[in-house]
């Protein structure tokens, strides 16, 4: 888990401070489920948009990252994929199963992991201060999730021989995999980048004049 030189430079770290031992297990504990309802909850929120509906996962995902720093918050989206792989209906639209993470958006979610991680160590450098580095940090973040998701989803098209791949190979595949699985999202990835990088710097604000 986090060390307390590291919870000390997230935002969660200022909140709840960690103790030693136990208490700072029980701490970390409480935080990860808390951390993977949050998404769970968000992966559930549609927004109406164009061309496709948004939904507020990956906003979930990146604010809870920078959040609870690279430790916590790679344990708890971890947390968050084994809860739905063992059959609780956290995945969108109430999925569950490891058949979600095999079928085409599985690589999204396995990309949650090292998009919190990298939100948070960089939230642990100070990029969360401020709203450039953080949105910065942000669309870092995000690249972290759509690149194993792309890759993951050429593969699934490539093998299941989608229908509406034109072509064979792998060429073809991925052709399908950027035109289904991130040109319909770009919009709703640059409003939640957005977000997320607005609510990190302001927390921050209201956390150091409440101290």
């Amino acid at each position: 888990m986090q060390s307390s030189k590291a919870a000390d430079t997230t935002l969660a770290g200022h909140l709840w401070t960690q103790q030693a031992g136990a208490p700072g297990v029980l701490r970390n504990i409480i935080l990860a489920f808390a951390g993977s309802l949050f998404v769970a909850a968000s992966a559930q929120v549609t927004v109406p948009m164009y061309p496709v509906p948004m939904t507020m996962q990956t906003f979930a995902v990146l604010v809870v990252g920078m959040a609870y720093g690279w430790r916590l918050g790679g344990a708890t989206l971890l947390l968050y994929a084994a809860q739905g792989a063992m059959g609780l209906p956290v995945f969108a639209s109430f999925a569950a199963g490891p058949g979600v993470l095999m079928g085409p958006t599985g690589g999204y979610i396995i990309g949650f992991v090292p998009a919190a991680m990298l939100a948070g160590w960089l939230a642990e450098r100070g990029w969360d201060r401020n709203l450039w580095s953080t949105l910065l940090a942000m669309a870092m973040a995000k690249v972290a999730i759509f690149v194993p998701g792309l890759a993951w989803l050429t593969v699934f098209f490539a093998t299941a021989g989608a229908a509406h791949v034109a072509g064979s190979g792998l060429g073809a595949a991925f052709s399908a995999a950027i035109a289904a699985g991130l040109m319909p999202f770009l919009i709703g990835a640059v409003l939640k980048t957005a977000l997320a990088a607005a609510v990190l710097p302001l927390a921050w604000k209201l956390v150091k004049r409440r101290g």
